[in-house]
C-alpha cells in the first residue's frame, strides 16, 4: 500500500508576533523532613531543562544537601551517549551528582547517600530564554486521518519517529473510551492540528479542576470517568485520546508562570509544576498544547522535560531504607527577569 503524501512546510513559520523572547528564572526547591532517619537512599530526577528551538538555557544549578556520596563516576560530569551534546549553558552541581541523558535526550540526575540523615533539600535553579510561538495554521494541517495512517507501522514502511507516540504508555493507553472522547472532535476530513486544538478546549470545558480528586497515579481513563483532576491528568486524557486514534502525543513537564492579582506581589513560592500536551503533526512538527489552560504553550511556559506520560518525567524519585512517612515540600518561583 503507498502512503499518502503530505506536504512538509517549504519555509519557516513566521512568528506569531514580533516580541523579544522572554527571560525567566525558575527556583524549584524540595524538601523532605523525615519521621525517622534514613539510612541508605538513591534518587534519580528530572530537573535539568532541556534546550529547544523556542528555549534556550543559559544556566543552571543544582544543589543537595546533605551531600551525596562521591564516587569514581559521580563527580557531577556529564555521562553523554555518542553524537549528543549537552548544550552551551554554564552548569554548577553539588559534588556527588551524576549527570546523564535518557532515550529522548532529557538530562537526568542521580545521586546517593549512604550516611544517615533525617533531612534532604534538592534545590534546582535555571535561566532560559523563551522565544515567540510560531504561527499556527489548523486548518493547513492534514485530515487526522491522514495523518494517523503515516503514523501505522508497516514492516518496510520507512521509520518516522513520532510512531512511538502513538503507542499506549502506563498512564496513557489506548483504550475505547478514551476513543470514543477523541472522536467527538476528530470528524472525519477534520485538520489535525484544527481537532488537537478542539480536544485542548474540550478539556478545558469538560473537566473540573480539583487538586485532591486525583493522586499521582491516576490513569487517563479513571481521569476521564471523573472529569476532574489536575494538569497531568488533563495532559494524560488528551494524549490517550488522541493515541486511541493513531495519533502521536507526548508529555511535557515544566514550569508556568502566573500573574498575581492586579496590585498584589509576586510570591516566592506560588508559581507550580506544570505539564502539557505536544502534538506531532507534519506541517508544524511538535506543538504544545496546555489543555489546563486552553491555550498553546507560549512565553509562560518553559519545558524541563518529555516522555510518553508522567513516569517517564518525574521531577525527583527515589528508594530509601528507613525515613518513616514524609510527604515533600515543593515550591516553585518563575520569576521574569527585566
Amino acid at each position: 500500500m503507498t502512503l499518502p503524501e503530505i506536504q512538509e512546510p517549504s519555509e519557516p513559520l513566521e512568528a506569531v508576533d514580533p516580541q523579544a523572547p522572554r527571560r525567566l528564572r525558575v527556583l524549584h526547591e524540595t524538601c523532605y523532613d523525615y519521621d525517622a532517619p534514613v539510612e541508605l537512599a538513591h534518587h534519580l530526577g528530572m530537573l535539568r531543562p532541556r534546550h529547544t528551538p523556542l528555549q534556550q538555557v543559559l544556566e543552571w544549578q543544582l544543589t543537595v544537601t546533605p551531600q551525596p556520596d562521591v564516587t569514581a563516576v559521580a563527580t557531577g560530569e556529564m555521562v553523554l551517549p555518542a553524537g549528543l551534546r549537552a548544550g552551551d549553558e554554564t552548569v554548577l552541581v553539588t559534588p556527588g551528582v551524576q549527570q546523564s541523558l535518557d532515550p529522548w535526550g532529557n538530562h537526568r540526575v542521580s545521586f546517593s547517600h549512604s550516611r544517615v540523615h533525617d533531612r534532604l533539600v534538592v534545590s534546582s535553579s535555571f535561566v532560559a530564554d523563551i522565544a515567540p510561538l510560531p504561527r499556527l495554521q489548523p486548518e493547513a494541517s492534514p485530515a487526522w486521518e491522514v495523518v494517523a495512517e503515516r503514523l501505522d507501522y508497516r514492516p518496510g514502511a520507512g521509520f518516522e519517529p513520532a510512531v512511538e507516540f502513538t503507542l499506549g504508555s502506563l498512564y496513557a493507553p489506548r483504550e475505547a473510551s478514551l476513543a470514543r472522547f477523541g472522536a467527538e472532535v476528530f470528524r472525519p476530513g477534520v485538520p489535525l492540528l484544527a481537532g488537537a486544538l478542539a480536544m485542548m478546549h474540550l478539556i478545558h470545558r469538560r473537566f473540573e479542576y480539583r487538586p485532591l480528586a486525583t493522586s499521582v497515579n491516576t490513569r487517563a481513563p479513571e481521569a476521564l470517568a471523573q472529569r476532574q483532576g489536575v494538569c497531568q491528568d488533563f495532559a494524560h486524557v488528551m494524549i490517550g485520546a488522541m493515541r486511541s486514534l493513531g495519533l502521536a502525543a507526548r508529555y511535557v513537564s515544566g514550569y508556568l508562570l502566573t500573574q498575581p492579582p492586579p496590585g498584589q506581589p509576586r510570591l516566592v513560592g506560588a508559581d507550580a509544576s506544570h505539564a502539557w500536551v505536544a502534538v506531532w503533526c507534519p506541517l508544524h512538527g511538535w506543538v504544545a498544547l496546555d489543555p489546563t489552560n486552553a491555550v498553546p504553550a507560549g512565553l509562560d511556559h518553559v519545558t524541563l522535560a518529555w516522555g510518553r506520560d508522567y513516569a517517564d518525567v518525574a521531577p525527583l524519585r527515589g528508594v530509601i531504607r528507613g525515613g518513616g512517612r514524609a510527604v515533600p515540600r515543593v515550591g516553585v518561583t518563575v520569576m521574569p527577569m527585566e
